[in-house]
C-alpha cells in the first residue's frame, strides 16, 4: 500500500536493531494517544514497544524502534501497521516507524 504524508514528521533518532529475546524493561504506563503502546528501556536505550512485540519481558521479535523523517508530500510504501503506526519505505529506501495520522492514501 502506498500512502502520501499530509505533514512533517521529525523522528526521534537512531536506533539499533534488537534482536529478538532482548530483554525490555518498561518504564511508564501504556501510552494514552497510541493504544497498546508503552515507554521502556531495551539494552540502555529509552523508546516506546508495541505491547504484542513484548512475551515474557523480552521481545518475540526483531525490533527497530527508529521513525522515518517525512515530509509533507513524500511517498511512502506502508510494510507494515501495529496500533496506529506503520512501519514504511521512502523513495531513498530508508525504512522506519510513522504515525498513520500523519499519511493519507496515495
Amino acid at each position: 500500500m502506498r500512502v502520501k504524508t499530509i505533514k512533517n514528521h521529525p523522528g526521534e533518532g537512531d536506533f539499533p536493531i534488537f534482536m529478538a529475546g532482548t530483554a525490555v524493561n518498561r518504564t511508564g504506563e501504556n501510552c494514552t494517544h497510541y493504544l497498546h503502546w508503552y515507554p521502556c528501556d531495551i539494552d540502555g536505550h529509552n523508546t516506546y514497544v508495541p505491547e504484542c512485540f513484548v512475551v515474557d519481558g523480552k521481545l518475540a521479535r526483531d525490533y527497530n524502534p527508529t521513525e522515518l523523517v517525512a515530509s509533507a508530500g513524500d511517498i511512502l510504501d506502508v510494510l507494515e501497521i501495529v496500533h496506529a503506526w506503520l512501519v514504511a519505505r521512502n523513495q531513498d529506501g530508508v525504512i522506519g516507524w510513522i504515525p498513520a495520522e500523519v499519511v493519507i492514501s496515495a
